[in-house]
């Protein structure tokens, strides 16, 4: 399954900010919550587009960790279940109801 593929590899590459698939009841201030949003089949290979949204306790250190997130899941290419990751955009997301800075960078990622 392409989301605990994904999901482990930030959960080490992030480490000591934890990934999560949901956002969980209780949370630390800097954490990434990652989402796919669709996905196809073409010519055997899958194709899935992820969210990630990174959240944080300023504006500054959400933009900061939204790099970290889009540097290590472009390096994600290593990791023999993927063979291409691109990024599709990525931008602020501040979650406006709950008041908490948030970006999000959306993926398209071919797997097998």
């Amino acid at each position: 399954m392409i989301e605990a593929v994904i999901l482990d590899y930030l959960s080490t590459e992030l480490n000591p900010v934890p990934a999560y698939m949901e956002v969980p009841a209780t949370h630390p201030d800097k954490f990434v919550v990652i989402t796919r949003t669709g996905g196809n089949i073409r010519n055997h290979l899958h194709e899935s587009t992820f969210a990630v949204q990174s959240y944080g306790p300023s504006l500054y250190e959400t933009a900061a960790l939204d790099e970290q997130v889009v540097e290590a899941l472009l390096a994600a290419v290593s990791l023999d279940e993927i063979s291409s990751v691109r990024l599709n955009s990525h931008y602020n997301y501040t979650d406006t109801p709950t008041k908490r800075y948030r970006y999000q960078a959306v993926f398209d990622i071919s797997h097998y």
